[in-house]
């Protein structure tokens, strides 16, 4: 029926949406790859946790908030201060 149609279409826009905004996260994150820690908070700043390892790579955390929504930013750091891997959540 065509309520059911256009939810549908709703709901792949929105998806789609979504999927942007995330591209854009991945690719903006991912231009930290294999910089320096000091790179890093240029951009971000201080971080608002750190966690160590035990093989002592550093993550550093970042929080945001959006719409009430929490935003997570997580940059793995080696023993020589290099980014080596990231993740995020609900950031948009």
């Amino acid at each position: 029926n065509e309520r059911n149609k256009g939810f549908l279409t709703l709901v792949k826009t929105v998806t789609k949406k979504v999927d942007e905004v995330s591209n854009e996260e991945s690719e903006r994150l991912g231009k930290f790859l294999n910089k320096t820690e000091s790179e890093l908070k240029i951009e971000f700043g201080k971080p608002d946790f750190i966690e160590v390892s035990k093989n002592k790579n550093k993550t550093f955390i970042y929080y945001d908030s959006k719409f009430k929504i929490k935003c997570e930013r997580r940059f793995e750091i080696d023993s020589n201060s290099i980014v080596i891997s990231y993740n995020s959540k609900n950031c948009f």
